[in-house]
């Protein structure tokens, strides 16, 4: 088995934060999975970027995935395009098409990831709801139509509820990124490791002060980095560009 993610913040795990300052996410997750449903190590790399729309993702992610000679590409992208305003669905299907057929003619099997839902926290939610559920039916029919493998994360019916995303309301929380893993896996015909936690106690809803701070440490710089033509993923490379081997664990 040899895998490939490519992506944005989701794939490449934000929201997921480990002691040494590094992110894991589902992909690492599903990678872990696997080896440890095989019994055997594989092979995985993630050239997964934060902040990037799908039509960079596709550009700058997908041959270098190519070369990589991979049996399995994961694909998600399109949330930052839901996030700006002129959201071009049928554009954003078509480069979705292009792609999954350059990794299908590459002789890799692609699975198709629909993002999970993060709108119930966000301002301009409604908007990017409708804009969301759009995006969901066209590529669900595109994925049925190519006969690709399609992992709908935008309808889990736990993933919107506030315990499963991280302060800024667009990133999972750790349990969030191990519900999306655990997604993933049962569409690949796996079962998730037994010691996965998949549910969260409930969060109670923000405060005045919480919606203030919210606004102040994540709303604003968001603001800021769009009117100045900046992303979070600026300058930043894939955190495994390359293969690394993931061995499988003995479970007790």
């Amino acid at each position: 088995m040899r895998f490939v993610a490519i992506g944005d913040s989701f794939t490449e795990g934000v929201g997921d934060e480990q002691p040494d300052g590094s992110v894991r996410g589902w992909a690492d997750l599903v990678a872990q999975g696997i080896a440890d449903a095989e019994g055997e190590a594989i092979q995985y790399a993630n050239l997964a970027i934060r902040g990037k729309l799908l039509g960079p993702i596709i550009a700058e992610q997908l041959e270098p995935a190519m070369a990589l000679q991979p049996t399995l590409v994961t694909l998600n992208g399109g949330g930052n395009d839901l996030l700006r305003p002129g959201t071009d669905i049928p554009q954003i299907c078509n480069a979705v098409e292009l792609a999954l057929r350059r990794i299908i003619d590459g002789g890799s099997r692609p699975v198709l990831l629909a993002g999970p839902n993060p709108t119930g926290g966000l301002p301009r939610g409604d908007t990017i709801r409708t804009k969301g559920d759009a995006l969901l039916r066209a590529t669900a029919d595109l994925a049925e139509r190519l006969g690709v493998t399609y992992i709908d994360n935008w309808s889990d019916p736990h993933l919107p509820q506030r315990q499963y995303w991280s302060t800024d309301r667009l990133h999972l929380a750790p349990v969030g990124h191990h519900r999306v893993a655990a997604n993933v896996l049962r569409g690949l015909g796996y079962a998730h490791p037994e010691d996965w936690l998949l549910d969260a106690d409930p969060t109670p809803p923000p405060t005045r002060r919480d919606q203030l701070r919210y606004t102040r440490e994540h709303v604003l710089p968001w603001v800021k980095r769009r009117l100045t033509g900046r992303s979070s993923g600026d300058g930043r490379s894939a955190k495994f560009a390359s293969w690394s081997t993931v061995e499988p664990r003995t479970l007790r």
